[in-house]
Order: structure tokens, then sequence, then C-alpha cells
């Protein structure tokens, strides 16, 4: 395959910029992985440009844990639960099912047990704070769209500098979970549809960045100019022009050509 330009980009430490002036998505990034194996790596068909839009999958993304599977360790069902979620992930449960069937097993615990779990098992990935205040200090609009629960996601929105959030509600009664969702549910179609609802308030042009890992966010990532897999399920990782395979998010910012002197720091 012929290539027009490869270019070490000094500032951003190992990148390697190859403009290819004919070739596929697919076979560009398969012969990228068979040369550089598990690499970070962004494929586009346009000369890459910082987005205006940014939205973002929660859990196993901008997280490093489940919501519902840590929470359910306080119900004594972890295993079970998370074996549900692995199965979703891979796509092969239906999201909406796979959902509402762990949502059920968790009735009748305690509503105060999503403060422990927030307190004790979650955590921002490293880089996910400087990823989200970098690109709003390039005028970037900042979206958290998850098929987790808002009880979990306003809570790591506000921490990491999220302006928008997009997830499913917990019913609760008595101060207890009833195994129920109050709404409806979000899921990969509620992902699309948030990203294309604020792609709709851009001006022509303007490019969207998605990050997910799990096969509800293969819609918003093949939908985005720029879609990451991060350390992705296989479907998701296959249906993603970008991947994120080591290091922290920050890598994005890297392969977005922006220097690390001016990151904001998370």
């Amino acid at each position: 395959m012929p290539v027009a330009l490869a270019a070490m980009l000094d500032f951003c430490g190992d990148v390697l910029q190859l403009s290819l002036p004919e070739g596929d998505r697919q076979r560009v990034t398969e012969i990228l992985v068979e040369h550089f194996g598990a690499c970070n790596l962004l494929v586009a068909d346009h000369e890459i440009a910082v987005p205006r839009l940014f939205v973002s999958d929660m859990d196993s993304t901008m997280i490093g844990q489940e919501c519902i599977d840590e929470l359910a360790d306080f119900a004594g069902i972890k295993d079970r639960v998370a074996a549900i979620t692995e199965r979703a992930m891979r796509g092969e449960l239906d999201f909406a099912d796979a959902l509402t069937e762990r949502v059920a097993l968790l009735a009748g615990l305690e509503e105060a047990a999503i403060d422990r779990c927030l307190a004790e098992r979650i955590e921002p990935v490293d880089g996910a704070r400087t990823l989200v205040e970098t690109l709003k200090a390039k005028g970037c609009r900042t979206v958290l769209v998850t098929g987790g629960f808002h009880h979990f996601a306003d809570r790591v929105a506000d921490d990491l500098g999220f302006e928008r959030v997009v997830g499913n509600r917990l019913a609760v009664a008595d101060g207890q979970l009833t195994g129920a969702l109050a709404g409806a549910i979000s899921d990969a179609s509620t992902k699309l549809a948030t990203l294309e609802d604020e792609r709709a308030t851009l001006g022509e042009g303007a490019r969207v960045l998605a990050t997910g890992d799990g096969a509800n966010d293969i819609p918003m990532l093949q939908a985005a100019d720029y879609g990451f897999a991060y350390r992705a399920k296989p479907k998701a990782r296959d249906a993603a022009n970008g991947r994120i395979e080591r290091g922290s998010l920050t890598a994005i910012l890297d392969l977005f050509g922006i220097p690390e002197s001016e990151w904001v720091a998370g």
C-alpha cells in the first residue's frame, strides 16, 4: 500500500502519523496491527482535527469498573451478575433483557449501598480527567452517556468534568432498590441518538469523538468521526476506527496531535 507521507510527531512522543493516498480503513488497520501489534491508533479518511463534541461510555471506559457488578457485590451476587454483564458487553445477549435481569437481582438492596460502592469501588481510569478537561479547554462539548445508572454517572460526570449525563435510573422505594428501572432504558440506540442530537447543534464540518468498550457502544463508535475502542471487547474494537490498547486515555490527545504542554491536568 503506497504511503504519501510518514512522520514522527516529536511533540507527541512516539506518535507516527501516516498519510495514505488510497486504501480502506479496515485494511489499513490490519496492516498497522500486523506490524505494530497491540498499538494505539486512529485511522481517518480526512485530516485529523480536534473534535467539537466528545460523547463517551462510562463503565470500563471512563471508570475502571462495571458499576452494576460492583453494586451486586454488596448483595452477595457479583459473580452471577458479572457473568451476565460480560456476555452482554460481548454482544451475546440482548442489552435491554440483560439489564432488566441484572437490575431485578438487586431488589431489596439498600440504596445506601450505592454511596458505599461509589466511595469504595469506583475509580476513574488513568487519564480520564485530563482527556475531558483538555478537550473542554479546546472548545469541545463533553457528554457522558451510559447504559449504567444516574446514581453513579452523575457523580462520575461531576468528578471528571462532563457537561451532560444520559443514563438509566434505578427505581427506589422506602430506601431500597425495587429491582426495576424508572423510565425508559438507555441502550445502544440512546447512545447513538444522543450523539446525533448533539452533533446537530454544531456547525458544518465539526468533528465528533466517541469512546466505548462494549457491543452497545458500536453504533455510537461507528457514527463518530473518531470512534475509539478503549481496551475493548473484540466486536467493539473491530467496529471502531481508533483504539487504545495500552497506556492511559491521554493517548487520544497524542493521536490528535495535542502536545502535552497544552494538556489540562486532571
